[in-house]
């Protein structure tokens, strides 16, 4: 399995350097694994690190209906966040660090205390919580043609590809999740309209299945570690030059600009 695991591992990270997306691993491990998958995702991230970079949180993906829809998945996961894939909100992102991007709203919980699972209960989670941020999540795929399956985008790190924090924190005890809205507007114009029930009915729900997802992996959550629950809305395209605004009820707003080709 492990030399399997590196293999393709070798294939995402050569996706890096060479900038052309891969065909679907599914075919190539017609019996894959959950844990495998996340054995390949793994394998990358120790990589990173081993060059410098590091974790700064981790993201559930696939945690609303219409993500899972849209990816024709029936599942959430997880991924990595490291500190290469955060934006300052409002400053010029560098389209080609991005292969097929697609841009998410979402809130971001800040983490105050470590959580590890299993057995997290919501209780426990939201003492963790720190305080809460507008974000935009940009997804990515190293996989041709958004070509996934669940083990596939597992393998590839949960689809990650970068993440804007707004600027405004909110107590989580000022909010309610389930029923916070948001407005997607890219380039001035509403492109959805999503709430937070959306998010496996609360975005507080992805954080305990997270804790306790990754607790029997060893994984801990750590303080001051951002987490990012699941999108709202289903995901958008966008293209280099474009300008995307969340904004949330009772939280603020958040703005991602993907540099023009002029401007890279």
């Amino acid at each position: 399995m492990e030399t399997a695991a590196q293999k393709a591992a070798d294939r995402l990270l050569e996706v890096y350097r060479t900038g052309k997306p891969i065909d679907p691993l599914t075919p190539e491990y017609p019996d894959g694994t959950i844990e495998v998958a996340y054995r390949i995702q793994q394998l990358q991230v120790e990589q990173w690190t081993l060059c410098g970079d590091a974790i700064k949180g981790h993201k559930v993906g696939l945690a609303s209906r219409a993500i899972q829809r849209q990816m024709g998945v029936d599942q959430p996961d997880f991924g990595h966040l490291t500190q290469s894939m955060f934006h300052l909100e409002h400053q010029p992102i560098p389209a080609d660090r991005f292969f097929q991007p697609r841009i998410e709203p979402e809130v971001a919980f800040v983490l105050g205390r470590s959580l590890s699972g299993p057995g997290v209960t919501t209780a426990e989670a939201a003492r963790a919580v720190d305080f809460v941020l507008p974000a935009l999540e940009i997804v990515d795929s190293r996989i041709r043609d958004w070509k996934i399956g669940i083990f596939d985008t597992i393998a590839d790190n949960a689809s990650s590809g970068g993440v804007i924090l707004g600027s405004r924190p909110a107590r989580l005890d000022d909010l309610d999740l389930r029923t916070i809205g948001c407005n997607l507007q890219i380039n001035g114009e509403l492109a959805a309209t999503g709430a937070g029930g959306a998010v496996l009915g609360s975005p507080l729900n992805a954080l305990v299945w997270l804790a306790n997802t990754v607790g029997p992996l060893g994984v801990s959550l750590e303080p001051g570690h951002v987490v990012l629950p699941g999108s709202m809305t289903r995901a958008f395209p966008f293209s280099p030059g474009d300008s995307i605004v969340a904004t949330f009820s009772g939280l603020g707003s958040v703005t991602a600009v993907l540099s023009g080709k002029d401007e890279q």
